[in-house]
């Protein structure tokens, strides 16, 4: 067996088991995938896969296992290659951040401004998608670290480092009747159409059970996949907003009017997600330091060893 059945079998699974799609990804023949499974089956003396006929319609108990260690093995072969590249070259290298666009574009410039003055040798690369999406681009190994909300902190295969505490605000039009309200209410709220995150964003479910709690049923008209959306669409007069207080910005956002609503719904908290047992280059270290100034290398480090009573906390 070799490390190359590994990674066949991997992006057969990450492609939904369409052979050809990952023969393609992998810029091979599908015959020749399909051979190497089948050797390295033969190998292991167990099924990866279920097939009917030609088909993979499955994977097996035994399969699955096989898909964790050989995951396993692959991050393993990215430890030594990054360990070999932190010590060759220090000061030179690529990370890549899987991340939400409300952090891409409202949070991060600053901290990468920051960090590509002091590591100008670093190439930076942006993955954009949903929490969910972004856990999976980390899992896959195509992003070294992943920085978003909600369901990073649910996942079992990942350390997830808390990093900064957020909550929410309400945008609309200029005289819009919310604005003079004082204090604001979820009662209120919910007389306007409102235009908030996709479910799968940004405390979602926490704005969901804020307006449950008291018996609500908002009236979400549209829901978009970030702020910016959100906000064009207030300012055409389709409803009125609910967005991360961060996305807001006086300067740019002329044509709109903010109220702050952190008393109205839970705070959200943004971590940062690495995979368990990975090796980060220094750089990376110095990332998260900049990102988040209480997660020093030392404590990152003691957590990604499994060090028990080390929780770098907020």
């Amino acid at each position: 067996m070799n490390l190359q059945q590994m990674r066949y079998v991997l992006e057969v699974a990450r492609c939904g088991l369409n052979i050809s799609e990952a023969a393609a990804a992998m810029h091979t023949s599908q015959p020749g995938v399909s051979k190497q499974i089948r050797v390295l089956e033969e190998q292991l003396g167990v099924d990866i896969f279920v097939r009917q006929g030609k088909r993979l319609t499955g994977i097996t108990a035994p399969g699955r296992e096989v898909l964790l260690i050989a995951e396993r093995m692959l991050r393993d072969v990215d430890n030594l290659k990054s360990v070999g590249a932190e010590f060759s070259s220090e000061a030179s290298g690529k990370l890549s951040i899987a991340t939400t666009h409300t952090q891409a574009r409202y949070v991060l410039p600053r901290v990468l401004h920051r960090f590509m003055r002091a590591h100008p040798g670093v190439r930076i690369r942006l993955h954009q998608g949903n929490p969910t999406q972004v856990c999976d681009y980390v899992r896959s190994g195509e992003a070294d670290l992943a920085i978003a909300t909600e369901s990073i902190g649910e996942q079992p295969d990942m350390v997830t480092l808390p990093c900064y505490q957020w909550n929410r605000s309400i945008v609309a039009p200029p005289r819009h009747p919310l604005l003079k309200l004082k204090p604001l209410t979820l009662e209120e709220i919910a007389r306007y159409p409102i235009i908030t995150y996709d479910s799968a964003f940004a405390g979602r479910s926490q704005l969901n059970s804020a307006f449950s709690a008291r018996g609500i049923s908002p009236n979400v008209v549209l829901s978009a996949i970030d702020a910016d959306i959100i906000k064009t669409y207030v300012a055409l007069g389709l409803g009125v907003g609910i967005i991360a207080s961060m996305a807001f910005d006086a300067k740019t956002d002329k044509g709109l009017r903010v109220v702050d609503a952190a008393d109205l719904f839970e705070s959200a908290t943004t971590r940062i997600g690495i995979m368990r047992n990975t090796y980060l280059r220094g750089y990376a270290y110095t990332f998260i330091e900049m990102f988040a100034p209480q997660l020093s290398r030392k404590a990152v480090a003691a957590v990604l060893a499994g060090e028990e009573g080390n929780d770098p906390g907020l």
